[in-house]
Order: C-alpha cells, then structure tokens, then sequence
C-alpha cells in the first residue's frame, strides 16, 4: 500500500521512544492546540473539508478497506513518485464523490443522519458491489467474525465482570505483584504493510498510568508518535504533513494503547462493562464489551481457561463509518527480574494495513523522564 495513509498510530504493538535529536527531532511541549484540517494542508478537497488530518486519513483508510482498492488504484499511478500528484482528478476520485455525496443522502433522508449507510454496506471489500444473491452464501455454513460479536444484556455461563478482571490479573502476576511497575521499555523488531514487511529496529517505551511515546526506525526515516496523558502525535518527516495531532477516536485511542500494559488500569477505561462468549479460530475467549459517556465501545477478549488478554478492538467515529482497529496479543512470557507477564508478540490491524512486532527484551522500572512522551516538533 502506498505510504499516503500508513499509519503508524500509537498502539500496543507499536509504543516506543528513542533520543528524539539523532533523528532531526526535537521535542516541543504544547497544550489545547487547534489540528490541522485537511483543507489547509491537502490540495482539491471538495466534500471532506473541516475534518482534522488525522480523520481524514482514516477516512482514506476506511474507503480502501470498503472497496479493497489501494491508495494509487483511485489517485493514479504518476502518485506513486510524486506527493502533489494525489490532488489530480481521475475517474475513481469522481465516483467516489458522488458515491460519498449519495450515502449522505441516503442516511440523511432514511435515518435522520445517522451512520447507518457507510462504503462498506454495499462493497463488502469489492470494488463492484453485488446485486446477485449468492446461492454459496446462503448454504455455506456462516462465518462468524469475533469482532462482530455484540454482548447482549445477559450471556448465559458467562463470568461477572469483577471475575473475568480479577482472573486477568492474577493471570498477568497479581495486583501485588503489578503495583511495582512504574515503567516499562520494550526492544524490537517491527514489520508490516508499510515496510513490506521487511523487520525494522522497534523501541518501546511506557510510563504508568498513561504516557507512551513510539518510534520505528523506517528505511525512510524514523517515525514517532507521543501521548502524553493528554494529547497525542505522530511525527513523520518524509510525509506531506510532517506532524499529525491525533483527535477524536484517535486520540481516545491512544488513551487506550497507553493503559493497557499496566493492567491494573484496564477496567477504568470504560464505565460499563457487559460479558459475553465467543471464539477467536477455534480458541474459546470471554468478552468484555466496555461503554459508557461519549466513548466509543471498547472491547477486550480474554483467553477462557488462562485469562489472557488475547485482543483488544477499539473504534473511531468519523463521518464516513466507524473504523475499527484490532491489535492481538501471543507468546506471553515471565518478564526477566519480575513475576509478570507481557506478551512478546504483538499485530495490529487497522483499515489501511497489518503489522507484527516482536519483542526481544523488556526492561522494567527504567527511569523515562515526561518530557519523551511529549508533541515533537520537527527540526532542521
């Protein structure tokens, strides 16, 4: 996939940090600044405008995934070399006005604007929507997306709440044992759909209870996304926009991806949490379905019998859809010198994309000083 919409979002796969200044980085801290719009930095924006860059790549992403067509498929091929070229008109980018424009009005006038009719309501991953039922559909046993899976008020067999993160916990090493980890440094290799899946150096870094900061070190250039409690960034020097403040679902994303590896602070997260049972392949997993306020659903799959966190999808509202993203946790080890365990394999999945990162050592309590987690500002 050309690399307008790679993303390297702070998740829990991919949270690291490194000495900013070896990279041409330095680090400037802000506070309650105004994002950027994809109209002020984007050229021939017509229908997507007041919508901050970093939703209007998702939205970018989410039409790629609908539709399974890649960035130069839509944008020409003369886009592959050449930044400026993104903003010529082709025949693609036409119809996917007027089909944005016709979605709107769909939902506008049948469901009181609602997000009801998105581009993969009738894509479905085809860039030619189907109007032939499919016979092999209908008799062919159904497939069941795990993702999908919707809790309802009452699971029966189904753990309380309390029990299922009770069981995380002592699962990860108990709360005792968990309360004396303030930080935590990972080392790595990362590879996906942005590196040809060519292994890449990866460092990781996490500051209890909220702050994480990530860099991989591309061919390219190195890439680095901060939050800080806060606020969140993504900093690469060889994109049309260098520096991206994350907003909105991203942000709350980012919230999420921070909190998770300290475990303790996983069930704050969400205020309400309903339990359900599925399966993820032909391993049985606990769901716990977390809502609550203005907050997208959260939801978190639990290994049954060992009660691992397996994986966790979180969402991001934007005016086209609700984009999801997955992250899946294995090969969950005793931490050197501790008695908890982290996973050392980790995949993110996201509408543009999938990546794995494998960790090679951990390092835990190490001194990580706040001003690493902060927005980085690009520097001659």
């Amino acid at each position: 996939m050309n690399p307008i919409i790679r993303r390297s979002s702070p998740v829990a796969s991919k949270l690291l940090f490194m000495t900013l200044a070896t990279a041409g980085i330095g680090m400037a801290q802000t506070s309650g600044t105004k994002p950027q719009m994809a109209e002020d930095v984007y050229k021939d924006i017509r229908l997507l405008k007041g919508m901050p860059v970093d939703q209007f790549l998702d939205t970018m992403g989410f039409i790629s995934a609908s539709t399974n067509l890649n960035c130069i498929d839509c944008h020409g091929s003369a886009a592959g070399g050449d930044w400026s070229r993104y903003a010529d008109d082709t025949p693609k980018k036409t119809i996917a006005r007027q089909m944005l424009v016709m979605v709107q009005n769909l939902n506008k006038s049948n469901f009181g604007g609602g997000r009801v009719v998105t581009c993969f309501t009738c894509h479905r991953g085809d860039v030619h929507p189907l109007g032939t039922p499919s016979l092999a559909i209908q008799n062919s046993a159904p497939i069941t997306d795990p993702n999908e899976f919707e809790v309802s008020e009452a699971t029966q067999g189904a753990p309380s709440a309390d029990q299922v993160f009770e069981k995380y916990l002592q699962a990860v090493g108990g709360p005792q044992e968990l309360a004396k980890i303030s930080s935590v440094v990972l080392h790595g290799e990362y590879g996906g759909y942005d590196t040809d899946f060519e292994k890449r150096p990866v460092e990781i870094y996490a500051k209890a209870p909220d702050h994480r900061a990530v860099v991989i070190h591309y061919r390219s250039g190195d890439s680095f996304t901060t939050f800080d409690g806060r606020e969140g960034w993504i900093a690469e020097a060889d994109k049309p926009v260098p520096l991206i403040q994350l907003t909105g679902g991203g942000l709350e994303g980012a919230k999420v991806d921070a909190v998770v590896p300290f475990s303790t602070g996983i069930r704050e997260l969400r205020s309400e949490w309903k339990i359900g049972l599925t399966a993820i392949g032909d391993e049985d997993v606990i769901v716990a379905e977390g809502t609550g306020g203005s907050r997208s659903p959260l939801k978190l799959y639990f290994d049954k019998d060992s009660g691992l966190l397996v994986r966790v999808v979180r969402y991001s509202q934007i005016p086209v859809g609700r984009v999801p993203a997955q992250f899946d946790f294995e090969d969950y080890r005793v931490v050197p010198g501790t008695r908890i365990k982290l996973p050392y394999k980790l995949t993110s999945t996201w509408v543009d994309g999938r990546s794995i990162t494998q960790v090679t050592s951990i390092d835990v309590n190490a001194p990580i000083p706040d001003s690493r987690f902060v927005k980085p500002s690009l520097t001659k």
